[in-house]
């Protein structure tokens, strides 16, 4: 069933969503508070948009051009409306493809920033997938892993443009590693506890194109309190 909702934290934007579909959480309003936005960008794209959170979200932060692609119609479809009622035509733009055909039409080095909230598992033929393609290819690796990601942002990448994903602690070793291979520096990380004494169960990574080394690990942000209520810092995203 398709709902209209205020969209975290900002009382005058809205979004379209589908209640049998993968809806945006936490991480979508994370990730565009976490990448490094400056008033020089002219040009970000949002790979894997879903219903638009994210550029939604990064509309509110810059005045670049932002473009969200969707693999997935009705997930596109939901993005259109959610543009259209925000009245942001004109600075955002929803693109129904696949991103692993488009980046090869799109000019190299044209972005400033990219930013993805990928699929977190790993596919195979063993995984314990959801019937429902919608949440499968949201969750996992089945039209998109990293290694692909990686190398659409060193061909779209500007030289020392940045792209930032949100992911799972576990796979860290392996972000690093593919991101070092596509000549991006990693270059900001921030871990996301649910609670304090608990383990990471989000990471937000930023790396740079051709970038130096040297990578910032920014301050921990913990989500609950012990009595499972948000926590200040997290409240700020809903005010």
């Amino acid at each position: 069933m398709k709902v209209t909702n205020y969209l975290l934290g900002y009382k005058d934007l809205k979004i379209v969503q589908d209640n049998e579909m993968f809806n945006f959480s936490l991480d979508s309003v994370l990730l565009p508070n976490f990448v490094t936005l400056n008033k020089n960008i002219s040009k970000i794209m949002d790979i894997g948009c879903g219903n638009a959170p994210i550029p939604l979200i990064l509309s509110t932060k810059t005045s670049a051009k932002i473009y969200g692609v969707e693999i997935q119609k009705e997930s596109y479809e939901l993005a259109q409306e959610t543009i259209k009622i925000n009245n942001k035509e004109n600075q955002i733009k929803i693109i129904h493809d696949d991103i692993n055909e488009l980046y090869k039409k799109i000019e190299t080095d044209s972005f400033d920033v990219i930013t993805c909230n990928p699929p977190f598992f790993k596919f195979c033929e063993t995984s314990n997938i959801n019937k429902n393609d919608y949440k499968t290819i949201a969750r996992h690796e089945v039209k998109l892993n990293l290694s692909q990601l990686f190398n659409i942002a060193k061909k779209l990448l500007k030289n020392n443009g940045v792209i930032a994903i949100v992911h799972r602690p576990e796979r860290l070793i392996e972000i690093l590693s593919i991101m070092k291979e596509n000549n991006i520096e990693p270059k900001k990380l921030q871990f996301i506890y649910p609670k304090k004494n608990m383990d990471a169960n989000i990471m937000l990574i930023e790396g740079s194109k051709n970038g130096k080394p040297g990578l910032k690990i920014l301050p921990p942000i913990y989500t609950h309190l012990e009595n499972g209520e948000y926590t200040e810092e997290i409240k700020k995203y809903f005010e």
